[in-house]
Protein backbone atom coordinates (compact mmCIF):
# COMPACT_ATOMS: atom_id res chain seq x y z
CA UNK A 1 0.00 0.00 0.00
CA UNK A 2 1.31 3.45 -0.91
CA UNK A 3 1.44 6.28 1.64
CA UNK A 4 0.85 9.90 0.29
CA UNK A 5 1.22 13.16 1.97
CA UNK A 6 0.57 16.40 1.26
CA UNK A 7 -0.99 18.46 3.96
CA UNK A 8 1.84 18.13 6.91
CA UNK A 9 0.89 14.79 7.37
CA UNK A 10 1.20 11.34 6.08
CA UNK A 11 -2.06 10.28 5.23
CA UNK A 12 -2.56 5.96 4.75
CA UNK A 13 -4.82 5.68 2.28
CA UNK A 14 -7.97 3.42 3.59
CA UNK A 15 -9.54 5.93 6.40
CA UNK A 16 -13.02 6.86 4.93
CA UNK A 17 -14.37 10.90 5.23
CA UNK A 18 -17.27 11.69 6.54
CA UNK A 19 -19.27 10.43 3.65
CA UNK A 20 -17.85 7.23 3.54
CA UNK A 21 -14.85 8.40 0.59
CA UNK A 22 -11.61 6.79 1.09
CA UNK A 23 -8.88 9.16 1.69
CA UNK A 24 -6.48 8.91 -0.32
CA UNK A 25 -4.10 11.86 0.75
CA UNK A 26 -4.31 14.87 2.17
CA UNK A 27 -3.98 19.13 0.97
CA UNK A 28 -3.26 22.70 2.99
CA UNK A 29 -3.16 25.75 1.26
CA UNK A 30 0.89 26.07 2.68
CA UNK A 31 2.06 22.67 0.68
CA UNK A 32 -0.40 23.48 -2.51
CA UNK A 33 0.97 26.74 -2.69
CA UNK A 34 4.48 25.34 -2.17
CA UNK A 35 4.11 22.93 -4.63
CA UNK A 36 2.94 26.42 -7.17
CA UNK A 37 6.17 27.80 -6.41
CA UNK A 38 8.36 24.80 -6.80
CA UNK A 39 7.91 21.32 -6.98
CA UNK A 40 11.31 20.61 -5.79
CA UNK A 41 10.63 22.65 -2.31
CA UNK A 42 7.82 20.72 -2.03
CA UNK A 43 9.60 17.57 -1.93
CA UNK A 44 12.11 19.27 0.38
CA UNK A 45 9.40 19.94 3.12
CA UNK A 46 7.15 17.28 2.34
CA UNK A 47 8.60 13.88 1.40
CA UNK A 48 12.46 14.71 2.60
CA UNK A 49 10.95 16.62 6.15
CA UNK A 50 14.49 18.76 6.00
CA UNK A 51 14.66 21.17 8.40
CA UNK A 52 14.51 25.04 8.15
CA UNK A 53 15.25 27.41 10.38
CA UNK A 54 12.66 30.15 11.71
CA UNK A 55 12.75 32.83 10.19
CA UNK A 56 12.32 36.59 12.10
CA UNK A 57 9.46 37.52 9.66
CA UNK A 58 7.79 34.20 10.10
CA UNK A 59 8.19 34.27 14.02
CA UNK A 60 6.90 37.73 13.96
CA UNK A 61 3.56 36.90 11.93
CA UNK A 62 2.98 34.21 14.71
CA UNK A 63 2.78 36.54 17.60
CA UNK A 64 0.94 39.13 15.90
CA UNK A 65 -1.85 36.38 15.04
CA UNK A 66 -1.51 35.28 18.80
CA UNK A 67 -2.22 38.75 19.92
CA UNK A 68 -5.00 38.90 17.42
CA UNK A 69 -6.42 35.90 18.89
CA UNK A 70 -6.19 36.45 22.17
CA UNK A 71 -7.37 40.01 21.92
CA UNK A 72 -10.95 38.91 21.31
CA UNK A 73 -10.52 37.22 24.67
CA UNK A 74 -10.97 40.70 26.43
CA UNK A 75 -14.36 41.63 27.00
CA UNK A 76 -15.62 43.88 24.39
CA UNK A 77 -14.44 47.32 25.92
CA UNK A 78 -11.30 46.46 26.54
CA UNK A 79 -10.12 45.75 23.05
CA UNK A 80 -7.83 48.78 22.53
CA UNK A 81 -4.52 49.24 21.32
CA UNK A 82 -3.02 49.30 24.38
CA UNK A 83 -4.43 45.88 25.61
CA UNK A 84 -3.25 44.83 22.23
CA UNK A 85 0.48 45.79 22.95
CA UNK A 86 0.50 44.31 26.61
CA UNK A 87 -0.47 40.99 25.17
CA UNK A 88 3.20 40.94 23.19
CA UNK A 89 5.06 40.78 26.16
CA UNK A 90 3.46 37.15 27.72
CA UNK A 91 2.79 35.76 23.58
CA UNK A 92 6.43 35.99 22.97
CA UNK A 93 7.05 34.50 26.56
CA UNK A 94 4.62 32.09 25.65
CA UNK A 95 6.25 30.71 22.17
CA UNK A 96 9.50 30.73 23.87
CA UNK A 97 8.53 28.58 26.75
CA UNK A 98 6.71 26.34 23.41
CA UNK A 99 9.91 26.07 20.87
CA UNK A 100 12.93 27.95 23.46
CA UNK A 101 15.37 27.52 19.95
CA UNK A 102 13.53 30.81 19.01
CA UNK A 103 15.62 32.48 21.49
CA UNK A 104 18.68 32.07 18.93
CA UNK A 105 16.64 34.04 16.34
CA UNK A 106 18.65 37.26 17.34
CA UNK A 107 22.67 37.57 17.99
CA UNK A 108 24.30 38.09 20.75
CA UNK A 109 25.32 41.11 23.05
CA UNK A 110 24.21 44.59 21.72
CA UNK A 111 24.17 43.95 17.92
CA UNK A 112 21.48 41.13 19.11
CA UNK A 113 19.85 43.17 21.36
CA UNK A 114 19.11 46.15 19.11
CA UNK A 115 18.11 43.69 15.91
CA UNK A 116 15.61 42.28 18.49
CA UNK A 117 14.48 45.57 19.85
CA UNK A 118 13.52 46.38 16.07
CA UNK A 119 12.08 43.46 15.60
CA UNK A 120 9.55 43.82 18.51
CA UNK A 121 8.85 47.42 17.43
CA UNK A 122 7.44 46.25 14.07
CA UNK A 123 5.58 43.90 15.89
CA UNK A 124 4.06 46.68 17.71
CA UNK A 125 3.35 48.61 14.43
CA UNK A 126 1.69 45.97 13.34
CA UNK A 127 -0.74 45.40 15.79
CA UNK A 128 -1.52 49.04 16.14
CA UNK A 129 -2.18 49.23 12.35
CA UNK A 130 -4.37 46.83 12.50
CA UNK A 131 -6.77 49.21 14.27
CA UNK A 132 -6.81 51.39 11.35
CA UNK A 133 -8.65 48.79 9.56
CA UNK A 134 -11.58 47.74 11.82
CA UNK A 135 -12.40 48.25 15.39
CA UNK A 136 -12.50 44.90 17.82
CA UNK A 137 -14.96 46.39 20.51
CA UNK A 138 -17.46 45.91 17.65
CA UNK A 139 -16.72 42.24 16.25
CA UNK A 140 -17.53 38.75 17.90
CA UNK A 141 -16.16 36.89 16.27
CA UNK A 142 -17.48 33.44 15.96
CA UNK A 143 -14.49 31.29 15.21
CA UNK A 144 -10.59 31.65 15.79
CA UNK A 145 -7.73 29.95 14.56
CA UNK A 146 -10.51 27.42 13.23
CA UNK A 147 -9.14 24.36 12.32
CA UNK A 148 -11.21 22.64 9.15
CA UNK A 149 -10.90 19.50 7.30
CA UNK A 150 -13.32 18.16 4.26
CA UNK A 151 -12.83 15.12 2.00
CA UNK A 152 -13.96 15.56 -1.62
CA UNK A 153 -15.69 13.25 -3.82
CA UNK A 154 -12.29 12.23 -5.34
CA UNK A 155 -10.63 11.10 -1.52
CA UNK A 156 -8.50 14.17 -1.45
CA UNK A 157 -9.38 15.65 1.97
CA UNK A 158 -8.32 19.24 2.39
CA UNK A 159 -7.28 20.92 5.42
CA UNK A 160 -6.24 23.89 7.25
CA UNK A 161 -6.82 26.93 9.94
CA UNK A 162 -8.68 29.97 8.96
CA UNK A 163 -7.59 33.00 11.32
CA UNK A 164 -11.18 34.53 11.70
CA UNK A 165 -15.07 33.30 10.96
CA UNK A 166 -17.47 35.99 11.62
CA UNK A 167 -21.14 35.30 11.15
CA UNK A 168 -23.48 38.24 10.82
CA UNK A 169 -27.13 37.62 12.02
CA UNK A 170 -28.21 36.87 8.39
CA UNK A 171 -26.22 34.05 8.87
CA UNK A 172 -23.89 35.28 6.06
CA UNK A 173 -20.02 34.03 6.85
CA UNK A 174 -16.94 36.02 6.56
CA UNK A 175 -13.75 34.48 6.42
CA UNK A 176 -10.74 36.97 7.98
CA UNK A 177 -7.37 36.39 7.58
CA UNK A 178 -4.31 38.38 8.93
CA UNK A 179 -1.09 39.20 6.54
CA UNK A 180 1.83 40.42 8.20
CA UNK A 181 3.55 41.35 4.65
CA UNK A 182 2.37 43.80 2.76
CA UNK A 183 -0.78 43.90 -0.32
CA UNK A 184 0.50 42.13 -3.23
CA UNK A 185 0.48 44.11 -6.88
CA UNK A 186 -2.74 43.10 -8.51
CA UNK A 187 -1.16 40.67 -10.76
CA UNK A 188 -0.89 37.92 -7.84
CA UNK A 189 -3.93 39.17 -6.59
CA UNK A 190 -5.14 35.89 -8.11
CA UNK A 191 -2.56 33.77 -6.25
CA UNK A 192 -3.21 35.54 -2.73
CA UNK A 193 -7.05 34.51 -2.98
CA UNK A 194 -6.22 31.17 -3.97
CA UNK A 195 -5.83 30.35 -0.05
CA UNK A 196 -8.81 32.42 0.91
CA UNK A 197 -10.75 30.48 -1.82
CA UNK A 198 -9.48 26.90 -0.66
CA UNK A 199 -10.97 27.44 2.77
CA UNK A 200 -14.20 29.08 1.22
CA UNK A 201 -14.31 25.87 0.01
CA UNK A 202 -13.50 23.53 2.79
CA UNK A 203 -16.43 25.70 4.30
CA UNK A 204 -18.82 25.26 1.40
CA UNK A 205 -18.70 21.70 1.47
CA UNK A 206 -18.84 21.17 4.99
CA UNK A 207 -21.79 23.69 5.42
CA UNK A 208 -23.23 24.15 2.03
CA UNK A 209 -23.44 27.86 2.06
CA UNK A 210 -20.86 29.71 0.24
CA UNK A 211 -19.22 32.44 2.34
CA UNK A 212 -20.04 35.87 1.74
CA UNK A 213 -17.08 37.70 1.99
CA UNK A 214 -13.26 36.97 1.79
CA UNK A 215 -11.13 39.45 3.63
CA UNK A 216 -7.54 39.43 3.84
CA UNK A 217 -5.92 42.53 6.34
CA UNK A 218 -2.47 43.62 5.19
CA UNK A 219 -1.51 45.01 8.81
CA UNK A 220 2.53 45.39 6.46
CA UNK A 221 0.70 48.38 5.22
CA UNK A 222 -2.49 48.61 6.21
CA UNK A 223 -4.21 47.61 3.24
CA UNK A 224 -7.58 45.22 3.16
CA UNK A 225 -8.15 43.03 0.08
CA UNK A 226 -12.18 41.83 -0.08
CA UNK A 227 -13.00 39.43 -2.43
CA UNK A 228 -17.15 38.26 -2.97
CA UNK A 229 -16.97 34.31 -3.79
CA UNK A 230 -19.75 32.79 -5.58
CA UNK A 231 -20.79 28.98 -6.45
CA UNK A 232 -18.37 29.01 -9.67
CA UNK A 233 -15.53 30.10 -8.05
CA UNK A 234 -15.40 27.46 -5.96
CA UNK A 235 -15.99 25.11 -7.88
CA UNK A 236 -13.06 26.18 -10.21
CA UNK A 237 -10.72 26.29 -6.82
CA UNK A 238 -11.93 22.45 -6.40
CA UNK A 239 -10.80 21.64 -10.03
CA UNK A 240 -7.47 23.31 -9.46
CA UNK A 241 -7.16 21.84 -6.69
CA UNK A 242 -8.09 18.42 -8.06
CA UNK A 243 -5.03 19.47 -10.90
CA UNK A 244 -2.77 19.95 -8.12
CA UNK A 245 -2.92 16.62 -6.55
CA UNK A 246 -2.99 15.29 -9.46
CA UNK A 247 0.51 16.23 -10.65
CA UNK A 248 1.75 16.08 -7.15
CA UNK A 249 0.75 12.33 -7.32
CA UNK A 250 2.65 11.72 -11.02
CA UNK A 251 5.72 13.53 -9.65
CA UNK A 252 5.67 10.87 -6.76
CA UNK A 253 5.26 8.08 -8.82
CA UNK A 254 7.96 9.13 -11.20
CA UNK A 255 9.97 10.60 -8.45
CA UNK A 256 10.61 13.98 -10.69
CA UNK A 257 10.18 17.00 -8.53
CA UNK A 258 11.56 20.04 -11.02
CA UNK A 259 12.90 23.48 -9.51
CA UNK A 260 11.32 26.09 -10.20
CA UNK A 261 13.07 29.29 -9.90
CA UNK A 262 11.71 32.88 -8.79
CA UNK A 263 12.42 35.81 -6.70
CA UNK A 264 11.62 33.43 -3.76
CA UNK A 265 14.67 31.30 -4.29
CA UNK A 266 16.69 34.06 -2.76
CA UNK A 267 15.27 33.27 0.49
CA UNK A 268 15.05 29.62 0.68
CA UNK A 269 16.85 27.29 3.23
CA UNK A 270 17.43 24.32 0.48
CA UNK A 271 18.90 26.71 -2.07
CA UNK A 272 22.14 24.60 -1.74
CA UNK A 273 20.97 21.44 -2.70
CA UNK A 274 19.25 22.80 -5.67
CA UNK A 275 20.60 21.87 -8.76
CA UNK A 276 19.64 25.54 -10.34
CA UNK A 277 22.05 26.61 -8.64
CA UNK A 278 25.12 24.03 -8.45
CA UNK A 279 23.30 21.85 -5.46
CA UNK A 280 22.41 17.90 -5.68
CA UNK A 281 19.36 16.97 -3.83
CA UNK A 282 19.42 14.16 -1.24
CA UNK A 283 18.26 10.92 -2.32
CA UNK A 284 14.74 10.24 -2.00
CA UNK A 285 13.71 8.16 1.51
CA UNK A 286 12.55 5.04 0.67
CA UNK A 287 10.15 5.29 3.04
CA UNK A 288 8.06 8.76 4.37
CA UNK A 289 8.32 9.83 7.55
CA UNK A 290 5.24 9.72 9.52
CA UNK A 291 4.29 13.08 11.78
CA UNK A 292 1.05 13.56 13.66
CA UNK A 293 -1.62 15.34 12.32
CA UNK A 294 -2.02 19.32 12.44
CA UNK A 295 -4.95 18.83 14.62
CA UNK A 296 -3.00 16.56 16.57
CA UNK A 297 0.28 19.08 16.73
CA UNK A 298 -2.35 21.85 17.67
CA UNK A 299 -3.76 20.28 20.88
CA UNK A 300 -0.11 19.17 22.19
CA UNK A 301 0.86 22.88 22.50
CA UNK A 302 -2.58 24.19 22.58
CA UNK A 303 -1.94 26.53 19.75
CA UNK A 304 1.62 27.12 21.29
CA UNK A 305 4.07 26.29 18.93
CA UNK A 306 5.42 28.33 16.04
CA UNK A 307 3.48 26.53 12.72
CA UNK A 308 4.00 27.36 9.27
CA UNK A 309 1.22 29.84 8.40
CA UNK A 310 0.16 31.01 4.66
CA UNK A 311 0.12 34.73 5.91
CA UNK A 312 3.75 36.33 4.55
Amino acid sequence: MTTTETGGEVSVPSPRGGGGVEVVGSLSPSRAGDFMTCPLLYRFRVIDRLPERPSPAAVRGTLVHAVLERLYDLPAGGRTVGAALELLGPQWERLLSAEPELGGLFGDGEAGEAERAEWLTQAERMVERYFTLEDPRRLEPAERELFVETVLDSGLKLRGYIDRVDVAPSGDVRIVDYKTGTAPRADFEARALFQMKFYALVLWRLQGRVPRLLQLMYLGNGEVLRYEPDERDLRATERKVEALWQAIRRAMDSGEWRPRTSRLCDWCDHKERCPEFGGTPPPLPAVPVRRPSPADLEGAAEGGAVRERDDL
